[in-house]
């Protein structure tokens, strides 16, 4: 069979309705057998980070994106433990990521997109936060028929000593099992000189200890909460948009900043693969998507849309406080520092996490 006649052959099937049986069914297989798998396990609510994800799909039909939405914890042990590894490594547990790093578990991303990346936001070309993520209070619409919001950390602690019907009623991380409820909790206690008097006002007001933003603002959409402490800004923004009884507040004090970090795993079965998806993260398209149809934050400083952290900036002025990418992460995980503050924690909040 010549080239012309196969090519009048084939025109003439997709006239009557499609290619032979044959012909369709062996493209589809080859096209799946091309295409290279792709690994990304991450601590990233999949709804959140989706228009990303679609994005790197098109421009990439040749990977085949296996995303696995994981805890912090479980991705930290995906990345120490699993066999095979995965290809990329995201978390927001920006201490654990930095301590993975720092093992040797990442390697070097060299390409213009991660040379070109912000010093302050990533290290040794290895692990690189791309998103400007704010912690932030929220709220049931309804505390203010009972009380003013707080708008402060200052706001809040005067809340928890002065107002019973809160009892019960906040709700927060548990540093114990959630790695980011940790990083945050570090955090405060390094910014706020009343930190441990605001834990101690938590525990007395019976606080309700979380492993994730979304049992959260889960709780305070059904009614079981009034108000969240330290949730992420990200996850909260996009609740409040089809749950109009919850309002998210950057508090005017302090806001803490986290970025998730993203690294290509040293035993990356699919390495190439994994330098694609990372620079389309750090790349000026993948940044674009994330300013504009996420609520992720874009950390470029060039990019322009309604989530980038200049714009963050620009409304919260000073009192944004990023969590800073370099060795100073590596004291939060060290066992002796962890247990310290551990049991500091359950001292000041008198409850016991576990139960919670």
């Amino acid at each position: 069979m010549n080239a012309s006649y196969r090519f009048w052959l084939r025109l003439a099937c997709l006239c009557l309705g499609g290619l032979p049986l044959s012909w369709t069914t062996a493209s589809w297989a080859d096209r799946a057998q091309a295409q290279t798998p792709l690994v990304v396990a991450a601590a990233l609510d999949h709804q959140v980070v989706a228009p990303l994800l679609q994005a790197f799909e098109r421009a990439y039909p040749e990977i085949a994106l296996d995303y696995r939405d994981l805890s912090t914890l479980e991705v930290d042990r995906y990345a120490r433990q699993a066999d095979p590894a995965p290809d990329v490594v995201i978390s927001s547990a920006m201490p654990w990521q930095m301590a993975r790093v720092n093992e040797g578990l990442a390697q070097p991303l060299n390409s213009p997109e991660a040379r070109e990346w912000p010093e302050w936001a990533k290290w040794r070309d290895e692990v690189f936060g791309f998103t400007f993520e704010p912690i932030v209070m929220a709220y049931r619409l309804d505390l203010a028929k009972h009380m003013m919001p707080p708008y402060t950390h200052a706001d809040l602690h005067e809340l928890l000593i002065t107002q019973p019907e809160l009892k019960g009623r906040v709700t927060t991380y548990s540093p114990l099992r959630s790695g980011v409820g940790y990083t945050l909790f570090q955090q405060d206690a390094r910014y706020s000189p009343r930190f441990w008097d605001l834990v101690a006002a938590m525990g007395a007001a019976d606080v309700d200890l979380q492993e994730t933003t979304r049992d959260m603002l889960e709780g305070l959409s059904e009614g079981r909460y009034w108000l969240g402490y330290n949730l992420l800004g990200s996850y909260a923004m996009v609740w409040a948009q089809t749950h109009p009884e919850v309002m998210v507040q950057v508090p005017k004090d302090y806001a803490l900043v986290l970025m998730r970090m993203a690294f290509i795993h040293r035993d990356a079965p699919h390495p190439l693969a994994a330098r694609q998806f990372l620079n389309f993260l750090l790349g000026r398209e993948g940044q674009r998507i994330l300013a504009g149809k996420t609520p992720l934050f874009s950390v470029l400083p060039e990019i322009t849309g309604p989530y980038t952290a200049q714009r963050l900036r620009d409304q919260v002025g000073d009192h944004l406080y990023p969590i800073p990418i370099n060795a100073t992460l590596l004291a939060f995980v060290d066992p002796q520092r962890r247990d310290a503050f551990m049991d500091r924690w359950m001292r000041e909040i008198q409850i016991l996490d576990a139960a919670k």
